[in-house]
């Protein structure tokens, strides 16, 4: 899963309705590209979602009709788009984040394209900036989430840091995704490999084991099975009160929730966050490359940054767009996050995972 991370998987995940899929939206993976002018296909992964009105708009205003084609979790959609990338399913991929961008600028994804309106793009979130491959289009931060019922019955404050988590009285209650698997299970490791460094993070990790962590698969199986500050999901809340999530988790519980609550029931530990941005680019050998450069500057404009926070609970990339209300009173981004060059991502990542696998999962 991507930041990432997120409106119909924190939306739906949570059991409820989330953002509504692109107009003339498909998830058929056998046929290759648009074969017409006049169509747009975007690539992305299963947590796509905009405003029909929105889509719309682009449509009237561009003259293409887009089309959508989703594509697994990030991870699966993005060695999927490479494996293609000489016979590629659309024109525009969206969904590689910093914690996958080197494989996707390594395997030659993408074409350059400075889209128009870059130069509204936060500092901090833009990359590759020398040959434009990538746009950023979301940011957003993956932390440890907890249950506020719980820690008030317990008497017990929540904690805030990852040495928090290493203490005896948090035994046994965070759940953690696979870090192989996925993407904030990934984010999480990364994480505290920025917070320890490359000679700390596994006896971190060692302390974290011992102090009964547990690791499922994902995101869903994680928040909706096994933490109990889940409202949604099919099956019954599980028994651990601390989940690695997203800081908007805490703002789709109230906007979700019916009657909504006057405070979120779930809350960040701020100390725990890793910034997640998420990327989309010109695919190499786009059959309507025009009409993909034109969703491209779109992705990047003010309607859809501003519509995005409430249909993929990820924040904006672009100056001056707008918030809503609910993200800045329940899930504010961290003020001092985690980040971590995706050079180094890239020179680490694969051996990190290895690592933590052979630690923690054995």
């Amino acid at each position: 899963m991507s930041i990432t991370k997120k409106a119909t998987v924190l939306a739906v995940g949570l059991g409820m309705v989330g953002g509504l899929a692109a107009c003339g939206s498909s998830s058929d993976g056998g046929s290759q590209g648009s074969g017409d002018s006049k169509t747009v296909t975007l690539v992305s992964h299963n947590s796509w979602a905009a405003s029909k009105d929105v889509i719309a708009a682009f449509e009237k205003s561009s003259g293409y009709k887009v089309r959508v084609l989703e594509d697994g979790d990030a991870g699966q959609a993005v060695n999927k788009a490479i494996l293609t990338k000489d016979n590629p399913q659309g024109d525009v991929f969206f969904g590689v984040d910093n914690t996958l961008l080197s494989r996707a600028l390594d395997n030659g994804l993408f074409q350059p394209y400075e889209a128009k309106g870059s130069d509204r793009i936060r500092p901090e979130y833009r990359a590759d900036q020398d040959k434009h491959r990538v746009t950023p289009v979301t940011t957003g931060d993956i932390c440890v989430n907890y249950d506020k019922a719980y820690f008030s019955k317990h008497e017990l404050t929540p904690p805030d840091s990852f040495d928090d988590l290493v203490k005896p009285e948090y035994k046994d209650l965070l759940v953690t995704e696979n870090a192989g698997t996925s993407s904030p299970g990934l984010g999480f490791l990364l994480g505290t490999a920025a917070e320890y460094g490359d000679d700390g993070w596994q006896d971190y990790w060692k302390k974290l084991k011992a102090n009964g962590v547990k690791v499922v698969d994902g995101w869903e199986q994680a928040y909706n099975e096994e933490f109990s500050g889940s409202s949604g999901g099919k099956k019954a809340k599980g028994d651990r009160p601390l989940v690695v999530s997203y800081a908007s988790s805490p703002p789709a519980e109230v906007i979700y929730a019916d009657p909504q609550p006057e405070t979120a029931p779930t809350g960040v530990a701020t100390g725990t966050c890793f910034r997640q941005v998420e990327y989309a680019g010109l695919l190499g050998n786009a059959e309507n490359t025009e009409g993909g450069k034109a969703l491209l500057d779109f992705l990047i404009g003010k309607e859809f940054q501003e519509d995005m926070p409430l249909n993929m609970f990820v924040y904006p990339v672009r100056e001056g767009a707008r918030i809503p209300e609910a993200f800045r009173k329940f899930g504010p981004q961290a003020e001092d996050p985690q980040t971590m060059d995706p050079a180094k991502i890239a020179g680490n990542r694969d051996q990190w995972v290895k690592s933590w696998t052979s630690l923690v999962l054995k």
